[in-house]
């Protein structure tokens, strides 16, 4: 892993405009998406913005991508709401700020462990059932803002059961105000998607309270819940005593972040071609989430809608994300006042437009037209969001991704070989016609593929005593070339395997070990168990190991047998290639 400072050796003036380009525009992405975020995570607007500062300095000059914005994000904030919602005897500022230094924390040492590959096994129909079901719930979680009405807690059907019992009090000025807002995105989206309409329905709102001083017609503005202050971000300490309740929210902010950060910084970079180094933006976010609980902010990600805007706007590199975070320093020392005149139900109906984004309908459909697993798996962690806790939620998503990768890994391929009308070695194909292959029965000839980890050796092991088992048998090949990471129990099971035919007169032979099987055979042991004279390893010469381990086989043969057996015409062909799957 190198980790380095922003590098910008060949830098033209040329790339500094487009760099500046995209840092403004992303800003006014930034500055309505912060505070609404904020709004989310039950938290002051002011740590949204906050979020948004330094973490993205931070984040721009150690992370390996050159257009991952990192902030506050939707999913993110949502599970940051959660620990907040709990109290556990803190503000929620404190709170936030201590979720921060832990999150960095782990994600720093996950980095410099070099566990960057860690998150390939969260599969993504459970990253998308997480955030589906994270944008239904900020949706619900927002109608009690758009009508101005008290907002329930609980799961989502206790929150919309709480808020259509006090959809009598709604408030009409802040119902129009909210779906306005919504009405203006909509428009502004089909005329021209490049218009920033989020800031422009943030300053249509601000407008209108200064306008028209909503405030005394009893609408709510940022004001009236936690004023937006003008200057830098504060220096804070975190607290170190809650630590233990917020460690399973943190171990799950910690991976919802990693692996949301993640795909937006491969996403781009399968269409830029840059190449990302996993482990350095594993320690890039962890410094960003530090940076927040040391100013102010709480854990924080890449931002796909803003690293989007900034690859999409055409920066050139990552002093683009280290602009983004300085303009937002500009706007937190000069325009803070100016904030908090925006109408709590337009950043209602802001967030409405954003969790209905979150709701991805056609990855969905592609979904289920997959495996039956991908959409359980989707479906599960979905409803989960919904009835548990969020962090339990992720647990349970993380859980079912390692049950299918587990399930996958320890699926094993192994078909028969036979000789097909040409003489040649080839794998049996249960659709073949009757008569298309000639089978040997003294002789079986077996092709495996897959992990020859622990988790298969139970698997193989079955397999092959009962092929052991059948009438006639005198020998059992099985090869071995297709396989991987062959370990000390899948090596004890083949032992077994070779004991048992032993003890029945019969043989078993294994083709097709590469150097490091061979290792583990020997070092284990199995390599004398089942004898060095039944191991074929893989040689330079195309099929040379299985045509030395065939004719072995067929010494063992009487005369009549060895007559019987097809396997005797493939020792005669010179051209025996392409006889199994490669």
């Amino acid at each position: 892993m190198k980790l380095s400072l922003l590098d910008l050796r060949g830098y033209r003036r040329s790339d500094l405009a487009r760099d500046a380009v995209a840092a403004a525009a992303v800003i006014f992405l930034a500055v309505p998406q912060g505070v609404a975020y904020a709004l989310i995570a039950g938290l002051p607007p002011a740590m949204g913005l906050y979020a948004a500062a330094a973490p993205a300095i931070v984040g721009s000059l150690f992370r390996s991508s050159r257009h991952v914005i990192t902030g506050p994000t939707n999913a993110l904030s949502l599970l940051v709401g959660a620990a907040v919602a709990a109290g556990l005897g803190a503000s929620p500022a404190e709170t936030a700020v201590t979720l921060a230094l832990m999150v960095g924390a782990m994600q720093f040492a996950a980095g410099a462990l070099r566990l960057g590959a860690v998150v390939d096994y969260i599969s993504s129909p459970v990253v998308l059932g997480y955030i589906t079901g994270a944008g239904v719930l900020i949706g619900a979680g927002q109608l009690h803002n758009l009508t101005a009405t008290e907002g329930p807690g609980g799961h989502l059907l206790a929150k919309l059961a709480g808020w259509a019992g006090a959809i009598a009090d709604a408030d009409g000025l802040s119902v129009g105000l909210g779906v306005a807002t919504v009405l203006l995105l909509v428009i502004l989206r089909r005329v021209n998607r490049k218009v920033p309409g989020a800031i422009i329905a943030m300053a249509a709102g601000i407008i209108a309270d200064l306008v028209f001083d909503l405030q005394a017609l009893g609408v709510t503005v940022i004001a009236d819940i936690a004023p937006v202050p003008a200057g830098l971000p504060p220096l804070t300490v975190p607290s170190l005593d809650h630590i233990g309740a917020l460690l399973p929210v943190a171990v799950a902010a910690t991976v919802l972040s990693l692996v949301e950060s993640s795909a937006v910084a491969r996403s781009i970079a399968s269409r830029t071609g840059q190449k990302l180094d996993a482990n350095v933006e594993f320690v890039g976010q962890g410094l960003a989430n530090l940076a927040a609980a040391f100013t102010g902010g709480y854990p924080t990600s890449g931002s796909l809608s803003r690293s989007a805007l900034n690859e999409r706007l055409g920066a050139r590199s990552r002093l683009a994300g280290v602009l983004a975070g300085v303009a937002m320093l500009l706007v937190l020392l000069l325009l803070g006042p100016l904030v908090d005149h925006t109408p709590i139900a337009c950043l209602a109906g802001l967030l409405l437009v954003v969790a209905w984004d979150l709701i991805d309908g056609p990855q969905i459909r592609r979904l289920f037209k997959t495996r039956r697993s991908d959409g359980l798996a989707f479906t599960v962690t979905m409803l989960s969001c919904w009835v548990m806790s969020l962090d339990k939620a992720i647990y349970l998503g993380v859980g079912i991704s390692l049950v299918f990768f587990l399930r996958q890994a320890r699926l094993l391929v192994i078909r028969d070989l036979a000789v097909d009308d040409e003489g040649r070695l080839r794998e049996v194909d249960s659709s073949a016609p009757a008569g298309s292959f000639d089978a040997c029965e003294s002789i079986r000839v077996l092709h495996v593929e897959g992990s020859l980890f622990f988790g298969a050796a139970g698997e193989l092991r079955d397999y092959l005593d009962e092929a052991s088992r059948a009438d006639g048998l005198v020998a059992l090949v099985v090869r071995l070339k297709r396989t991987r990471g062959l370990d000390a129990t899948t090596a004890a099971a083949l032992s077994a395997v070779s004991e048992s035919m032993t003890a029945r007169g019969r043989r078993l032979l294994l083709v097709g070990m590469r150097p490091e099987a061979m290792e583990t055979l020997r070092g284990s042991g199995a390599a004398d168990t089942i004898g060095v004279e039944n191991l074929f390893p893989t040689q330079p010469t195309w099929f040379a190991a299985m045509k030395r381990a065939v004719a072995l086989a067929l010494t063992l043969l009487d005369d009549e047998q060895r007559a019987r057996c097809p396997l005797t015409r493939i020792l005669e062909s010179q051209d025996n290639q392409r006889r199994v799957s490669p």
